[in-house]
């Protein structure tokens, strides 16, 4: 029988056997055929499939949603209209409104520094505290 062990597509993948045996469980990993002895044996395009998961995690896709993109994809086949400039193009957003977020934080924080808050009990009464106590500033 052709393909990997379990701690052989770990080892390729980058990741490890719990790992593997989550994503299966999950749906992300197609269940692999076994040997006679009863060891997974995956295919060799399983590495390409953990690699993906991987990569699609890294720019921020969930689990579910990596899902629904290896589901609008087929072994094997390559399609164009699988959704991935959609959902891109949707967590591109998300991106783009947690780091407006982030930024105001950052910012808040820098000018309570720069005003020398060192009480929040202090700043929350003093007018001229960035530090926004009041959630309608």
């Amino acid at each position: 029988m052709d393909g990997l062990r379990t701690s052989e597509l770990a080892a390729a993948a980058g990741v490890n056997v719990q790992t593997l045996r989550y994503y299966e469980r999950r749906g992300l990993l197609a269940e692999p055929r076994r040997t006679l002895g009863g060891h997974r044996q995956y295919p060799e395009q399983a590495v390409t499939v953990l690699r993906v998961i991987k990569a699609a995690q890294r720019l921020g896709f969930t689990l579910d949603e990596v899902a629904e993109l290896l589901a609008a994809t087929p072994v094997g086949r390559r399609r164009t209209d699988a959704g991935l400039h959609a959902r891109a193009a949707r967590k591109l957003s998300e991106v783009d409104a947690k780091l407006a977020e982030l930024t105001a934080v950052r910012d808040t924080l820098r000018a309570a520094l720069a005003a020398g808050c060192d009480d929040l009990l202090v700043c929350s009464e003093t007018p001229c505290c960035p530090v926004p106590f009041d959630s309608r500033r």
